[in-house]
Parts: structure tokens; sequence; C-alpha cells
């Protein structure tokens, strides 16, 4: 009877050893919009490097299967909330919808960090963006000087409601209409975060308007769609933004002329260290803008543009 107590008490011992180990780790969910595109993967990559640098913390990555699947990120975040998890960050598809659920995390208590792109709530703790206004401006700039200010312009667009792509839009639209009157915008219309339909929305912008002298496209998956229906077409200056293998080869080939770059391995990690640092009870910077770029045939292969554009995210996503 006494070894079976003493048996007893080891198993004990061990569950409880086990339990304790399990619940000694924080853990930080971060929810990205998709995890198609290498923009993600990056983020992923970056936020994955810090975790790795600091012991203790877990990071569970998950996302909806399309980007615009607000309500399967909803359900994600809900998930989270219900886990208990320790943190979550969060890239809003849509910047109304998920305002609610976040607000539920917050008095839950349950600190939220918001990344990539902003939402109608202000019970975030951090947010960490790329200053995406600044980028569609640097856009605007660009096609301007390529057009010698006059001709035609069509916008691809990302998806209704993405906040980062909408102020990329803007930026676009208001230094057009600021600094290059003689260009005009005749055409916007979104592919909707989806490579094969911004290919089609091109196509048809394009029979549209046969003496169309630019497009802007405003986000990964437009830029590609852009380029893949302007390979065959001179002429027409695309400057698009973000980046990716594909694209990075369409510019070197001339059929990209620019592209608007973000540094997503940068927004990854600083959003993993603001929400350890919460976690750790410090208070870190509640608004955090990470300066785009313009890549262009001449700089592409610097080291400053290699390392926000040739991120090894095998290496960071490695166990």
């Amino acid at each position: 009877m006494t070894r079976l107590r003493c048996l007893f008490a080891l198993s004990l011992l061990v569950l409880l050893s086990s339990a304790c180990n399990r619940s000694s780790n924080k853990r930080i969910a971060m929810i990205p919009q998709g995890k198609a595109h290498i923009f993600w993967q990056s983020i992923h990559a970056g936020a994955n490097s810090v975790k790795k640098e600091n012991p203790g913390y877990d990071l569970i990555w998950t996302a909806p299967d399309m980007e615009s699947d607000y309500e399967g990120e909803v359900k994600l975040v809900e998930a989270m909330i219900n886990q208990h998890v320790d943190a979550i960050c969060v890239s809003p598809i849509e910047r109304k919808v998920l305002a609610s659920v976040v607000d539920r995390a917050v008095a839950a208590g349950i600190p939220v960090f918001v990344f990539d792109s902003p939402m109608d709530t202000d019970k975030f703790t951090s947010q960490i963006a790329t200053d995406n206004y600044a980028g569609g401006a640097m856009a605007g700039e660009r096609m301007g000087k390529l057009l010698n200010g006059k001709g035609k312009v069509s916008i691809v667009a990302a998806q209704p409601g993405v906040a980062s792509a909408l102020a990329r839009e803007k930026g676009f639209e208001d230094k057009i209409a600021k600094d290059y009157p003689g260009i005009k915008i005749v055409d916007k219309q979104f592919g909707m975060s989806d490579f094969a339909k911004a290919l089609k929305v091109t196509e048809n912008m394009l029979t549209a308007e046969p003496d169309l002298a630019g497009i802007f496209a405003s986000n990964e998956s437009s830029s590609v769609g852009a380029a893949q229906a302007l390979k065959n077409r001179k002429g027409v200056k695309l400057v698009g933004f973000d980046s990716s293998p594909q694209l990075v080869e369409a510019l070197q080939n001339g059929i990209v002329d620019s592209l608007v770059v973000q540094d997503p391995f940068e927004m990854g990690r600083r959003t993993m260290l603001a929400a350890i640092s919460k976690l750790k009870g410090g208070s870190p910077e509640r608004i955090q803008s990470i300066s785009p770029s313009l890549l262009t045939k001449e700089n592409v292969n610097t080291p400053e543009m290699q390392a926000k554009i040739n991120v090894d995210i095998a290496k960071w996503l490695k166990d």
C-alpha cells in the first residue's frame, strides 16, 4: 500500500510539474490577414526571430485561408480569447468588423497589438505599421515624374475595408491631385487581394482605356496581377506596392518600373517585442511607424534593399 501511495505521489508530482511547465510560457497569438503572400511570411519570420531570442514566450501563428475572409479572422481572434492567451497581435482585414472583438479581448484582460493595418478602436496597446499614406504619396511622386506630369492612370486597389491599402490609395490620389494636375485617374477597381482577380481587373482597364499611361497597384497581389497583364504590353508604367521574387523579377525585366516596399521582417520583430515588453510590465511605444522605401532597378541589389525584400524566411521559421 505504501509503495502504491509513493507511486501515486510520484505520478502526481510529474503531472504537476508538466502542468507548471506548460503554464510557465507566455503565449502570444499573431493573426495576420492571410498566409500565402511573402509579406505575411516575412512578418512571421521577424516575430519568430524575437521568440527565439526570448525563452519563456510561445508564438501562436494562425491566419484565415483568404485575405477577404474577415469572418474567419474574427473567429480566430475569438478562439484566442477563449484559450486565454496572454497577448493578441492582429492585422485586421476589415477595420470596422474586428473592432468589437478586439474590445472584448481587452475587456478580458488580454492586451492587443495591431500590426500592418489600423482598425476602428483605440483600445490597443501598440500599433506597428508602415506609413502607408506616405508610401502612396511616394508612388504618386514616382508616377508623376515617369509621365512628365500628364496622361491617364488607373489604380488596381486591394479590397474594400483594408485600412492600410486605402491609405496608400489616398496618398497616391492626393499627391497626383496636388502636384500633377495634368494626370487624370480614370479608373479604380479592386483586385480583392487575389492574383487572378487583379489580373482580370487590369486587363479590363487596358481594354477600356487603350491610351492608359500608368497603373498604380496598392498591394502584393494587385501588383503581381497587374504585372502579369502587362507582360506583353509596352508603354504602360507600373508602380506597385510590396515585393515578392516574382515582382522583383518583373522589376529587373522592365515590366514593373518601381515598387514601394515595406520592411515586414522589422514589423514582425517590433510587434513581438512590443507584446513581450508589455507582458514583462513595460510600456511599449503606442504608435510605431515604419518608413517605406522605393525599390528600383538601380537600387534593387543594395544591402539596404536586400534586407527588406530578401528575408531568409526558412531560416527564421525553422524550429
